[in-house]
């Protein structure tokens, strides 16, 4: 199959410079392996062997739980442990070796049940360990342009104007529908239903199957389906838990189950002590949307276009893109959302940098300027008034976004712009 390049190589590489152990994390088969062999190989030509180790393995499996001391004497760093959570065991060995070396980089590590490991190496690996989150395939990587973390500047929108090919709605919804697994891409002969078939029946057997809070896998696949045609809507646990048949404090646990193994991710709204209205519930939003329409039933991208869910899957695939394009270089994703208890919505915000930039999401060429209408909702965050004339408190308005299926990068008015879904 063909490598594709990912966009945290450099991430992976630069931590791996910082931090004793590099830790990659994120659902199955989105090509943690894969990163580290290849920078592996890179690091070969430069005259640095590093060993391989699967915990797949039964046997070596069976060394790490039992006998870790003699497992890390076998694989001695650098090494690359792939599976990590299947033998935790090793943690307490990996820091009394890195502590002895005082070596960067000396130990590698994959790991896709963050909802069990990340418990272990934040107890165990405190300061030892940086942590790199790799997704699905961003659209940078499956059209090879530059990946960066995704902004409203218009500067930066407008140089990325001369290195993205313009993208219509069928080709959008193409890729919407086909999902972020590299292997869809690698290897052409892969059939799509066959492949999310596989990757939720392991996903349940393997990562599900033996979690206390999940007896019954299908009931769990039932509520993981509801869960997916709840994209892009706030969380409202009794409903989940109504629609699945399972009790509301059953969907808060699994659902946390959803997003601590990267299936899906919580929104958290944004609060501001000048907004007074604001609803507490956060927003979710599942981060591959192949996995979505599998799930859902959709059977082709003109289907899935015309449907009920094809302005909430939209929606869902662009917060994705900028997600992904924040974790790609190894930062936290700086995203909230707008809404207040008079139904008044902002789909995205980004705050960084002490500015708060409003993102509305449209499935449409012309959304019109009512797409910007509730943006005046942020205004009282930006006065001295609200915070009894502290000045320091205020928080800059940046510019605005209607990410939308725009042909080009277009004003709405002086401080807002539709962006081309294609741009992002």
């Amino acid at each position: 199959m063909a490598y594709i390049k990912r966009a945290a190589e450099d991430t992976a590489a630069r931590v791996s410079k910082m931090f004793p152990v590099l830790l990659i994390t994120g659902p199955r088969q989105v090509g943690k392996t894969t990163l580290l062999q290849k920078l592996a190989e890179e690091h070969k030509e430069a005259g640095v062997e590093r060993k391989y180790v699967t915990l797949d393995d039964p046997d070596a499996r069976y060394l790490a739980k039992h006998d870790p001391a003699l497992f890390l004497q076998r694989y001695s760093p650098p090494v690359l442990i792939d599976e990590i959570q299947y033998a935790t065991e090793l943690f307490p060995y990996i820091k009394m070796s890195v502590d002895r070396s005082k070596r960067k980089g000396d130990f590698w590590l994959t790991g896709s049940q963050s909802f069990r490991l990340m418990n272990n190496v934040s107890e165990s690996l405190a300061g030892r360990v940086g942590i790199v989150h790799l997704l699905g395939l961003s659209d940078a990587e499956i059209y090879g342009t530059p990946s960066e973390p995704f902004s409203t500047d218009t500067e930066r929108l407008t140089n990325r104007l001369s290195v993205v090919k313009p993208r219509g709605l069928n080709e959008i919804y193409q890729r919407i529908f086909k999902g972020s697994m590299p292997q869809l891409y690698a290897d052409e002969n892969v059939d799509w239903e066959i492949y999310y078939r596989s990757y939720v029946d392991t996903y349940l057997q393997r990562d599900i199957r033996d979690l206390v809070q999940v007896a019954d896998e299908m009931q769990f696949y039932n509520f993981m389906t509801v869960a997916a045609a709840h994209t892009a809507r706030p969380v409202v646990y009794e409903e989940l838990a109504a629609a699945a048949g399972v009790s509301a404090p059953t969907a808060k646990k699994w659902l946390s189950i959803l997003v601590s193994s990267h299936i899906a991710a919580l929104v958290q709204p944004y609060h501001n002590n000048a907004l007074k209205r604001i609803v507490k519930m956060p927003l979710l939003h599942f981060l591959d949307t192949g996995l979505t329409a599998y799930l859902l039933k959709w059977g082709s991208p003109e289907v899935l276009e015309r449907g009920a869910m094809s302005g909430a899957i939209f929606e869902s695939y662009v917060f994705s893109e900028i997600y992904k394009s924040y974790l790609n270089a190894g930062k936290e994703p700086p995203v909230f959302y707008y809404r207040d208890k008079d139904q008044k919505e902002i789909d995205l915000l980004i705050y960084q940098n002490g500015v708060l930039s409003p993102i509305e999401i449209k499935k449409a060429a012309s959304p019109g300027k009512g797409a910007i209408k509730n943006f005046h909702v942020l205004d009282p965050v930006s006065k001295g008034e609200f915070f009894g004339g502290v000045e320091s408190l205020k928080t800059e308005i940046g510019t605005g976004s209607v990410i939308c299926m725009a042909g080009d990068l277009l004003p709405v008015d002086a401080k807002n712009w539709y962006v081309p879904v294609w741009l992002i």
